[in-house]
């Protein structure tokens, strides 16, 4: 009685077998970095699993410093920075070892939580560099009123806000700020990290929205998303053909014309926003793994097509074709 018990497990096993190699089979993939992505990257990885359920990538966003330390440290396998120099920033003696693949365009707004003012504010990038280096205190200043004429603007101390973690959205302002200002340029400069003159920290664009949000009186910088999603008003800036402009997908669109690893600031076009950028994964250009490194390539691959597709939606700007096409030759280089 008991050889056809043992035999109909044994057939049972020999059935479920496929399905558990299926299982050991799957591809796990880790990734750490920048949260100006950060929404676009959620819903890629969840809807490219859901076409590919073998293949599952998590992402942590804790910051473009962190999430490069982490891939330095071999920890993860890419990862994402709004700075397309953290690797030379980070002093890494292996720079020639990683690729950098641009993403999708987004903007950094400055959030302004300005009681009274029904109007959002116009910014020259003079101004701007200004506030964050303490010269203009008040915001009824004589150069805030001469961009926001009409307006009642009150005798109220200026708070600025700024990130505390190393940072791409930080890199990107302290970029832009180091384009208009001489002296910001030579006292901060732009990194990831500044050594910020004044002001109140927190974490994240996500921390640095809800500070300005509960403080009267404050500045902030955060990606456009995140000033969408948490009802903040931000400003207008001046740019090169001085028209102070919003962020909206057509003006961060206008800022898009380039190449790969060209800066977006201070584009040139008549409606461009100043403060748009390029976001990059950064990957490794050897990996051995066979499985991981097909995974990854693949990955990037359906990035340029069907994900670009789907950027709009979270307030984000597809790739222009010519960077596409570009990227889409440099994978071969991933080997």
């Amino acid at each position: 009685m008991q050889r056809p018990i043992r035999r109909s497990i044994a057939l049972a096993l020999l059935t479920l077998s496929p399905l558990i190699l299926l299982a050991q089979a799957k591809t796990s993939l880790k990734a750490a970095g920048a949260t100006f992505p950060a929404p676009i990257y959620a819903k890629w990885f969840a809807n490219y699993q859901a076409k590919n359920p073998d293949i599952q990538i998590t992402y942590d966003a804790i910051g473009s410093e962190a999430g490069i330390r982490q891939l330095l440290e071999g920890e993860i396998d890419f990862g994402a920075s709004d700075n397309p120099g953290i690797l030379n920033e980070l002093k890494s003696a292996q720079d020639d070892k990683y690729l950098l693949f641009p993403s999708v365009i987004g903007a950094v707004v400055p959030i302004v939580n300005l009681p009274g003012v029904p109007s959002d504010l116009s910014f020259t990038p003079e101004t701007l560099a200004e506030i964050y280096l303490g010269r203009i205190k008040k915001w009824n200043d004589p150069l805030l009123k001469q961009s926001n004429p009409g307006l009642r603007l009150p005798d109220l101390d200026i708070v600025v806000v700024h990130r505390s973690d190393g940072s791409g959205t930080s890199f990107i302002w302290s970029d832009f700020l180091s384009k208009s200002s001489p002296e910001w340029k030579t006292q901060v400069g732009a990194t990831s990290a500044p050594q910020w003159p004044l002001g109140k920290s927190a974490t994240g664009n996500d921390g640095v929205a809800k500070l300005v949000k509960e403080m009267g009186g404050s500045i902030g910088y955060v990606e456009f998303i995140y000033a969408l999603q948490n009802h903040l008003s931000f400003g207008k800036v001046k740019n090169q053909q001085d028209r102070f402009v919003t962020a909206d997908l057509d003006s961060i669109t206008s800022a898009a014309a380039g190449s790969l690893g060209t800066s977006l600031l201070n584009a040139s076009a008549s409606n461009a926003y100043p403060i748009s950028s390029y976001t990059w994964f950064i990957v490794p250009a050897h990996i051995e793994d066979e499985t991981r490194r097909r995974a990854i390539k693949e990955f990037l691959q359906w990035m340029l097509g069907p994900g670009q597709r789907q950027v709009a939606g979270l307030g984000y700007v597809a790739l222009p074709e010519s960077v596409i096409n570009q990227e889409s030759a440099a994978l071969a280089r991933i080997n």
